[in-house]
């Protein structure tokens, strides 16, 4: 091995080797880039909020404390809203998935005739809304506000994840299509036992955008279950915390935090707050994106075809 490398290292050329260095000094700049803001945000949510402050952090808290998490986490509310932002983000994910899925390959067959109608029909919607109160009323005369199902079904077929889905099935081999067809199965068939299985990689990664956005939404908490506590989702609960954390810093300045920090050992700012909501709210996702990751790359097609 040490002999192929000194061969291939001898016959590369210097302009090859200015490329690999500033290639991989490049790509390391970038990673530290990227990385940096969320080592920072983790810091300054370790860090006592008064000395926040002051700045000067950047990959380590100066002054240790986890009063900001306990401040957050002191909210009744928080557990119950995270259930219910879980319970959101899985049954979302699914649903909207799977009807996803399942109108991409009608729109991908040829011998479906309102296949080109239905394709624009959709991509329409992607440059033209109703706007916000044609859509509470909409939510209204459904019967949808005050319920689950408000999260689920106004969001449960995504245009953009649509097409993508659509490419893809595009691209599986027909033989396989036709193959299932002469054994006598049906499109059901055919796409639970066929079409999905091949579809694993896109329909991974589909599943992590939906999963962000259903994780990640709250205004539409605050849109239709703003009234309704246990409908209430954890971006929600976190974004009433910091609101009260603005508003019972508005008007102080920074003297007046070291003044109340001097009378109280403990003191949160919308600073450390921000940053304590940032990574709570980020963990779940980076903990399910390693198990999604090897999706992305899997040709799952590759041999389907026997010739």
């Amino acid at each position: 091995m040490k002999k192929l490398f000194k061969v291939s290292a001898r016959h590369s050329s210097l302009g090859d080797r200015i490329f690999d260095i500033s290639n991989y000094t490049f790509m390391i700049l970038l990673c530290i880039v990227m990385i940096y803001p969320m080592i920072n945000t983790l810091a300054i949510s370790l860090n006592d909020a008064t000395d926040s402050i002051k700045g000067g952090i950047f990959l380590w808290p100066r002054e240790f404390t986890l009063y900001n998490y306990e401040h957050v986490f002191g909210e009744a509310s928080l557990v119950r809203s995270f259930f219910m932002s879980v319970s959101r983000t899985v049954v979302g994910t699914f649903v909207s998935v799977l009807c996803t899925a399942m109108v991409a390959y009608t729109i991908s067959r040829r011998e479906f005739v309102l296949r080109k109608f239905t394709t624009i029909a959709f991509i329409l919607t992607m440059y033209f809304n109703g706007g916000l109160i044609p859509n509470f009323l909409l939510m209204r005369d459904l019967e949808l506000i005050g319920s689950f199902w408000v999260y689920i079904l106004p969001g449960i077929i995504g245009v953009f994840n649509l097409i993508v889905i659509r490419s893809f099935i595009e691209g599986l081999p027909d033989s396989l299509m036709e193959s299932a067809k002469m054994d006598g199965a049906g499109d059901f068939t055919t796409f639970f036992k066929i079409v999905l299985p091949l579809s694993l990689p896109v329909l991974a990664t589909v599943s992590l955008f939906v999963a962000v956005y259903q994780w990640n939404s709250w205004f539409d908490v605050f849109l239709y279950n703003g009234s309704v506590p246990n409908l209430s989702t954890l971006q929600y609960e976190l974004m009433k915390i910091l609101q009260n954390s603005n508003a019972s810093m508005s008007g102080k300045t920074a003297a007046d935090a070291f003044a109340n920090a001097n009378a109280s050992a403990n003191v949160v700012t919308p600073t450390s707050i921000r940053a304590t909501m940032t990574i709570i709210a980020s963990v779940p996702i980076i903990l399910v994106y390693p198990f999604l990751q090897k999706y992305f790359v899997k040709g799952l097609t590759i041999g389907g075809v026997k010739g």
